[in-house]
């Protein structure tokens, strides 16, 4: 899963794949862009996208890929009263899902990024229960990096609204994140340069949107460590935190 992520705004003023260079403009200054931004604010984050034969776009879409037979904002905020979930998609089930698999075969994207936050759950000695303590994962030497996503436009039929929505795809952690997600065992899909751009500007088979989509980053480029457990309110989410009682997590290929 990945529901928590940021960028961190100040090191980034454009974005660059393969040769082609974006200036954010003011994307770089608006709400887009945050060190730590909350899916479940249902809010707007920047996207990277295909804009012709050899270009690519960044735009502000809504982080919450929104079904097409979804008709009003009424109804997606009942369904999330439902707690269904709409800010990831499977990598394992995206081309056999009816909500995601016309996305996944024409609308692809990228998700910009600098890190993210999942929860690792550790039962000390003595404990009744584990308790859970957020970790902050990135990538080494990377200010930003782009992760796997899909986007569809939506439009409210009572109000006429139209919007660009998306969810960041997810896959089988790796040996780093097997321990920091130690429940579920998730991440979302990071990719390398190559694949980023194979994603969004390459007509891609099935099978081939299904190995990319399921793409595991390795251990060895990522980084991960504990942070406060009021991250979600503090100005500098990411600043690392000890726990007397949590175990350093082994070093993972």
């Amino acid at each position: 899963m990945c529901n928590f992520m940021g960028v961190r705004v100040n090191k980034l003023q454009y974005v660059q794949l393969q040769k082609i260079e974006k200036d954010l403009g003011t994307l770089a200054a608006m709400r887009e862009l945050q060190l730590m931004k909350d899916g479940f604010t249902y809010s707007n984050s920047l996207i990277i996208r295909k804009a012709g034969e050899n270009d690519i776009e960044a735009v502000s879409a809504h982080w919450e890929f929104i079904p097409v037979w979804v008709k009003t904002m009424e109804d997606v905020k009942a369904a999330r009263k439902q707690g269904i979930p709409w800010l990831n998609a499977t990598s394992e089930k995206l081309l056999d899902s009816k909500m995601f698999r016309h996305a996944a075969l024409n609308r692809r994207c990228l998700v910009l990024c600098s890190h993210f936050f999942e929860w690792r759950h550790y039962q000390a000695e003595g404990e009744k229960k584990s308790r859970s303590y957020p970790y902050t994962i990135g990538l080494n030497d990377k200010d930003y990096f782009y992760l796997a996503g899909i986007w569809q436009p939506w439009t409210d039929k009572e109000t006429g609204e139209t919007m660009d929505t998306f969810a960041i795809v997810t896959t089988k952690a790796n040996g780093l994140m097997e321990q920091v997600h130690n429940t579920k065992k998730r991440m979302p899909t990071i990719l390398t340069e190559a694949l980023a751009w194979e994603w969004i500007m390459n007509d891609l088979s099935e099978e081939r949107i299904k190995e990319i989509a399921g793409f595991q980053y390795s251990s060895e480029e990522m980084f991960a460590y504990p942070v406060a457990k009021e991250f979600k309110i503090m100005v500098e989410p990411c600043m690392e935190y000890h726990y007397d009682e949590l175990p350093d997590l082994v070093p993972a290929v």
